[in-house]
């Protein structure tokens, strides 16, 4: 029993790496730039938000923090702070709020949508008051205000859309493969 405990375990954290791998690609090599802000739209959403629907919040909480955040590292890394917490942020709501392998598809939906709406919302947050704030001191941080903040929201949410919708479509390819011994998460 101790070695499939193991094994599920291993598991677990090579699709995490898998889904952090690319959600980091899925970040860099569609990037549509959104002048105002120096910011980019992207389709790593999607596979934060199938981890958080699949792995649950862990899951989702890893793979959000950490995928995207290494393509911001690479191309972007004033938005590092910004990408940890608010991508970080949507793949543990999308996995709370999912719930288990029996959780009817509406909650699902739920789930997901929730998670792209905390993008739109945290990253709008960010621009407006934290990195205008954070600018005053640490001129690196001086890339954007409430104004470009506003002009993101668009983008932002058209980002959340297809995230949404992609990451929901590749859990339901995927739901019904089996992790070890269990059909989705116990995070």
């Amino acid at each position: 029993m101790e070695t499939s405990n193991r094994n599920t375990r291993l598991t677990r954290i090579g699709i995490m790496a898998a889904f952090t791998a690319l959600s980091c690609l899925g970040t860099m090599v569609i990037k549509i730039p959104i002048p105002a802000t120096t910011g980019y739209f992207n389709i790593g959403d999607m596979f934060v938000i199938l981890a958080g629907l699949w792995l649950g919040p862990i899951g989702g909480l890893v793979v959000g923090a950490l995928g995207p955040t290494i393509a911001d590292a690479i191309g972007f890394p004033v938005f590092i702070p910004a990408t940890f917490v608010m991508k970080g942020l949507e793949g543990l709501l999308v996995g709370l709020i999912a719930g288990g392998a029996n959780a009817s598809m509406v909650r699902k939906v739920i789930a997901a949508c929730v998670g792209g709406a905390t993008i739109v919302a945290g990253y709008f947050m960010f621009e407006a008051f934290i990195y205008p704030a954070l600018g005053k001191s640490i001129p690196a941080f001086a890339v954007t205000d409430i104004g470009a903040a506003l002009v993101e929201i668009i983008p932002n949410s058209v980002q959340a859309v297809i995230g949404v919708a992609g990451g929901l479509a590749l859990w339901r390819a995927v739901k019904g493969v089996r992790i070890g011994n269990q059909d989705q998460h116990q995070s």
